[in-house]
């Protein structure tokens, strides 16, 4: 802003150029007061010039267009013993002034700055142009007006009813513009500096204290409301050294102002008439206070409260409007902070199943390998949390080979890897392969520490196959029974090894089952996502129906591949519309 003024004199001049911004208008109508309190101005000229300026630059910056926004506002204030006249020259679009200007109604966005200049000013004209316009505002002197006409006494009542009639609403007016330019202007700044460094906890501190700044106010405390708990913990205040303890909702509203507002969701006033408690952890701040809390709530959910105060003095609607607006507009950025953490945290735990689903896939083999005179077909469905089953058909010989399943406890990546250590450990001893209770007994110490660390433990299956000696060795830890069927008459065997789960007790014992194998036998290895499998009536697939099917499908020599389409469709059958709730994995042999 420059200005230049002229010495005091029967006449005098001052000149102002003004940058478009809203932050430069206050300053400019500072220097407008003292210029006329020099020239000898009373109290009803200087306060009715600068609201008739304030009003008439706040337009002129609101209105001009981009192109026009780096010419400066021209003001200009002339002053004579008869008259005081106000100029502003500004760059926008202009409109056509009103014939006639009316008080607009509460709810109107628009006309009451032009009433409010009509108000203070006793001519006013608006002179458009293009790219430029003028708009001239004359007081007349008071003492002037009266030897002018000859009637001071008449003039002066008239003068003051009119005054008398619109300063209230001029007054508030003022305030409420005055609040509303510069809570705008502190939310649109700290808006910005939120943008740069998403740093939540420093952008509600700057724009508290600008709401500090902006209603007088000395300090402030703001809570903040747990998600999914009836709790109210500091988040910022205006001093760092201020430490509060937790407010439990709603037991401490007997003891606190902030649990008051908050269980009550209304404003609690705090004064000397309604001191703070002693037993109120606000009463420990700055004591004898005077203030408002104000609980922030978006719908039904409780954001948090905050709590505004000052030593002496009480606030007014107005500055009680604008800590609303505030605070509404930190609840908006919290709860946004907080969808954008949900939103990461989704998209991450998104790309950890990915990574999960891939690994889970590595595991399974490519390409099953043969066995003389039997047939072998895998299948692995992964539900929507994925975990940590898979199985593996490790050819040892010829005539030799060895089956495994296994399931994770747990899901995600932690689950996928020990799927896949798991898988590495029981492919690294092909010597104990023949030897199912051994080696699940060697891998248990293998994994036992690092499975019990987490808390995780894996139950798995062993199935030595040697079609030879028409033979199986079966060996379990805390899994499932191998069902056996015998023949073509559909009778169907459980085999169910005695042993704990992998990662229970580092020194777990197990035990081999053998079994010869009939002419036409079936061979089912499987994971509990088959039993557990739910329809939409919430039943149980179960073991039963699982047995039952089973020897259903002695019914016609059916191939091992055919087999597991078989069970897939009848799984997927019973499923329905229902969601998977664990994978499903099964290895079938037949003969």
């Amino acid at each position: 802003m420059s200005a230049e003024g002229l010495p005091a004199s029967r006449n005098a001049a001052l000149r102002l150029a003004l940058d478009c911004d809203l932050g430069a208008v206050r300053p400019m109508t500072s220097l407008i007061r003292d210029f006329l309190r020099e020239h000898g101005a009373g109290s009803d000229e200087v306060h009715a010039s600068e609201l008739a300026v304030a009003e008439a630059c706040n337009n002129a910056i609101k209105y001009v267009n981009a192109a026009a926004r780096q010419r400066k506002i021209q003001v200009e204030v002339l002053w004579s013993s008869e008259q005081l006249e106000l100029r502003v020259n500004d760059h926008t679009n202009g409109f056509e002034w009103p014939k006639q200007i009316d008080l607009p109604d509460a709810a109107s966005e628009t006309g009451r700055g032009l009433y409010l200049i009509q108000s203070v000013m006793d001519r006013v004209q608006y002179f458009r142009g293009r790219g430029e316009n003028c708009l001239v505002m004359q007081k007349n002197r008071h003492g002037t007006v009266a030897l002018l006409n000859g009637q001071q006494s008449e003039v002066h009542g008239e003068l003051q009813g009119r005054l008398s009639e619109s300063e209230k609403v001029i007054r508030d007016m003022a305030e409420e513009l005055s609040f509303c330019y510069e809570s705008l202007s502190a939310i649109f700044r700290c808006s910005a500096e939120l943008g740069k460094s998403n740093d939540l906890e420093d952008f509600a501190r700057r724009l508290l204290g600008d709401l500090a700044q902006i209603t007088s106010a000395e300090w402030f405390v703001f809570r903040q409301a747990r998600l999914g708990e009836a709790k109210l913990e500091m988040f910022v205040s205006s001093d760092s050294s201020v430490l509060l303890p937790a407010l439990s909702l709603p037991e401490a509203a007997t003891r606190s102002v902030e649990a008051e507002a908050a269980s009550a969701r209304e404003d609690v006033w705090f004064d000397y008439l309604n001191p703070l408690k002693d037993s109120d952890p606000l009463s420990k701040v700055r004591p004898g206070s005077v203030g408002l809390v104000h609980p922030i709530y978006l719908g039904d959910t409780l954001i948090g409260t905050l709590t505004i105060a000052k030593s002496s003095g009480s606030f007014t609607a107005v500055q009680a409007n604008v800590v609303h607006t505030f605070a509404d507009f930190l609840a908006i950025q919290i709860v946004n902070a907080r969808f954008t953490d949900e939103l990461v945290r989704n998209r991450l735990v998104s790309r950890e199943l990915e990574i999960a689903k891939t690994i889970q896939r590595s595991l399974l083999p490519k390409a099953i390998p043969r066995l003389s005179g039997y047939g072998l077909a895998g299948f692995c469905e992964s539900a929507h949390q994925v975990g940590g089953d898979f199985y593996d058909v490790i050819k040892i010989t010829d005539d030799t080979l060895l089956l495994i399943i296994a399931d994770v406890m747990g899901k995600g990546i932690p689950a996928a890897m020990f799927a896949a250590i798991l898988r590495s450990l029981l492919r690294a001893v092909p010597e104990w392969m023949n030897q199912p209770a051994a080696l699940l007994a060697r891998v248990n110490r293998l994994l036992f520490e690092e499975l019990s660390g987490v808390d995780m433990f894996i139950t798995a299956q062993l199935v030595y196959v040697d079609s030879r000696a028409r033979r199986i060795t079966a060996a379990s830890a805390g899994h499932c029974p191998v069902l056996l069927a015998l023949d073509g008459e559909g009778n169907v065997k459980t085999l169910a090894p005695e042993g704990l789960p992998l990662g229970i007790l580092p020194d777990t014992t197990f035990s081999n089952h053998t079994e010869i194998l009939p002419r036409n036998c079936r061979v089912l290895l499987y994971t509990d996502g088959l039993t557990e499998a739910r329809n939409s009536a919430g039943e149980f697939f179960g073991q039963e129906r699982l047995i039952r099917w089973l020897r259903k499908s002695a019914a016609g020599r059916k191939t091992a591949e055919e087999l597991k389409e078989e069970l897939a469709s009848e799984l997927a059958s019973f499923q329905s519309t229902s969601s998977l709730n664990d994978d499903q994995t099964f290895l079938i042999m037949a003969e």
